[in-house]
């Protein structure tokens, strides 16, 4: 597939790039087809820089005046990041036409900046990541009308919608059911990990720290994320046995409090939070030295819809995990994972010290996993899907 000569504008809201691995992969991609490719993003720690081009990439970042928390403080947020987006949107317009904007949630919002451009024959293209009515229904409970309000956010999104991109099956019969889209204008693209960034290396032992187990968590750390749970699953294993360490690879609005359970449980002395690992040497190096990684999405709604990233990248360096039983999470991992029941802390933290105790059952997994990936779930197949869905967005 050819995309020289068309120019598309990717929009993220909740993510710098590169830090967004799907958006990077999937802007890394359309521009190795020829096309040219521009992103608007936020700034966040780490990303700070108003004007960036990586690989031919032309990256936009914008000032977020808060870390939202409440209904208010999202409001301010997304009223923000959309007058950004606009401006900039407007701007990299009139330097150079681009011919589709790729919206990505959440929020279900970006079609507002579309719109506009639509009548210039711009197409839109929303890539559906998350559930944001779901998302938003899990952060503040009893508040229907918000409830109400986002979905009526999300039946307008798909409405502007050209096509829309679905990370799995759920979401495309969402698309369908709730949007109204067509099967033909859905295209399922899931988070494949890219084998050129996850290599198996050796253990190595300075992570362990003198323990003989490392059990391994990285993503996002947000309210819906289970690092709480995580918290009290460590401290269950930890009152059983003193031979493991846990490593914690990532960032998010709840850090600063996970780390307070942490140290109310007395456990801080057995995890290292790490952050947000850009360097890609020192990722592999933490992830291949750990044992058995872990999964511990809150059950809810929201949580047995997505797929999450980190469960195919543990997969990537054949790693197995432990997660609660959800329904995509299964459907990821399949033999690569054992189940937790939904809720159950206990039984999630028995699942761990079974893998620990039995190395073989361990490669199985793993093997098990790396082979779904090589040969079903990596990048590399699910880069077709996204090339399908181009060649429908220029076709008609």
């Amino acid at each position: 597939m050819n995309l020289t000569g068309k120019h598309i504008l990717i929009i993220v809201e909740n993510l710098p790039v590169p830090l967004d691995r799907r958006v990077w992969q999937e802007a890394r991609h359309l521009k190795s087809l020829g096309a040219d490719v521009s992103i608007i993003c936020p700034k966040m720690k780490g990303y700070i820089k108003s004007r960036e081009t990586l690989e031919g990439i032309d990256i936009y970042r914008h000032p977020l005046p808060v870390e939202a928390s409440g209904p208010i403080g999202y409001l301010i947020e997304y009223s923000t990041a959309l007058f950004f987006e606009f401006f900039f949107a407007l701007q990299i317009y009139f330097g150079k036409k681009f011919h589709a904007i790729h919206g990505c949630s959440p929020p279900d919002l970006i079609f507002l900046v579309a719109l506009p451009f639509k009548l210039f024959g711009v197409k839109y293209v929303f890539d559906h990541h998350d559930l944001s009515p779901e998302l938003f229904q899990t952060k503040f409970i009893g508040k229907k009308w918000l409830h109400k309000a986002l979905l009526f956010l999300e039946k307008l999104t798909f409405k502007t919608a050209n096509f829309s991109i679905a990370t799995n099956h759920s979401f495309k019969e969402i698309a369908m059911r709730r949007g109204k889209m067509l099967s033909e204008n859905v295209e399922i693209v899931r988070s494949g990990p890219d084998l050129r960034r996850f290599k198996i290396i050796p253990v190595d032992e300075q992570y362990k720290k003198g323990k003989r187990f490392l059990i391994g968590y990285l993503g996002v750390i947000a309210e819906q994320d289970g690092l709480d749970l995580l918290m009290k699953i460590a401290e269950i294993l930890l009152q059983k046995r003193n031979d493991i360490r846990f490593a914690v690879i990532g960032d998010g609005t709840e850090l600063k409090n996970i780390k307070k359970i942490a140290a109310d449980l007395g456990i801080s002395s057995n995890i290292d939070f790490y952050g947000m690992v850009s360097d890609d040497v020192r990722l592999n190096a933490i992830l291949n030295s750990c044992d058995v990684c872990v999964n511990p999405d809150i059950p809810n709604e929201l949580n047995n819809l997505l797929t999450t990233n980190k469960v195919m990248e543990y997969m990537a360096v054949k790693k197995p995990v432990v997660q609660f039983d959800l329904k995509e999470g299964r459907f990821s991992a399949l033999q690569a994972s054992l189940y937790a029941q939904p809720n159950d802390l206990h039984d999630f933290a028995e699942k761990i010290s079974f893998l620990l105790d039995n190395p073989q059952k361990r490669k199985e997994m793993g093997e098990f996993g790396y082979n779904r990936i090589i040969n079903q779930l990596s990048w590399e197949h699910e880069k077709k899907n996204l090339e399908n869905l181009y060649a429908k967005v220029f076709r008609k």
